[in-house]
């Protein structure tokens, strides 16, 4: 696997370097901001960011990634303030790990999102928790029973999983998923997308202040 770090503290990307490289990635590793935004995400596997780079700043490269395609970020951060996961998370990334931190952690993330889109795919259909979709087909299936959406419904559920257990913003998900409407009009849909799919509803989840995600799994009751 590929994994593109972007992260000036030389020591601290010696350590991860080391890391990666011992659970076999592929690391290609670049120490400054403005370099990085040259580089095209969608060679990599996953993206591990540093915010606080010289030049381009690590949410502007957050940004130029995430408009690229949707290959995984994980942030590694010195700033702790709730204010900048909650932005990065807007902006896209997909898990937000605060300095300092311990290297078996960082494994343990890197490795689950490398294997995520592995396990969650089945003959061309992509399994999450209990819910089953063929993009291709357009079609969703609970418990192996079919399920009757929308095309809007449709379209909602299928954006929340390219990307499980990942926040999506209302109006990210407003402009991926309706031809038109409002964020009104997508609670009204993410509304009856959860009844529909009966108790596997419980894996759209609601993200505060953000929007929602799809969990890769059936919440603890």
């Amino acid at each position: 696997m590929r994994v593109l770090l972007v992260e000036d503290d030389i020591a601290l990307g010696d350590q991860v370097v080391e890391h990666l490289e011992g659970i076999g990635c592929e690391v290609e590793w670049i120490k400054d901001g403005d370099e990085a935004r040259g580089e095209d995400s969608t060679e990599y596997a996953l993206i591990v960011l540093d915010l606080m780079l010289p030049g381009t700043y690590g949410m502007e490269l957050l940004k130029i990634f995430r408009s690229q395609g949707d290959v995984p970020v994980l942030v590694l951060s010195a700033r702790q303030d709730t204010s900048d996961k909650v932005r990065a998370l807007k902006l896209g990334a997909d898990d937000y790990l605060t300095k300092p931190y311990w290297p078996e952690e960082l494994v343990a993330r890197v490795r689950a999102r490398l294997r995520r889109p592995e396990l969650r795919r089945e003959d061309g259909r992509k399994k999450v928790g209990a819910i089953v979709l063929d993009e291709g087909a357009r079609t969703v299936e609970v418990g192996g029973a079919s399920i009757d959406l929308t095309k809007a419904e449709l379209d909602v559920l299928l954006a929340l999983a390219k990307r499980p257990g990942s926040a999506m913003t209302r109006r990210a998900l407003v402009e991926a998923a309706l031809e038109q409407g409002s964020e009104r009009t997508l609670d009204v849909h993410v509304s009856r997308l959860r009844k529909k799919l009966g108790d596997a509803g419980g894996q759209i989840a609601t993200v505060w202040g953000i929007g929602y995600k799809l969990l890769e799994e059936l919440p603890d009751e």
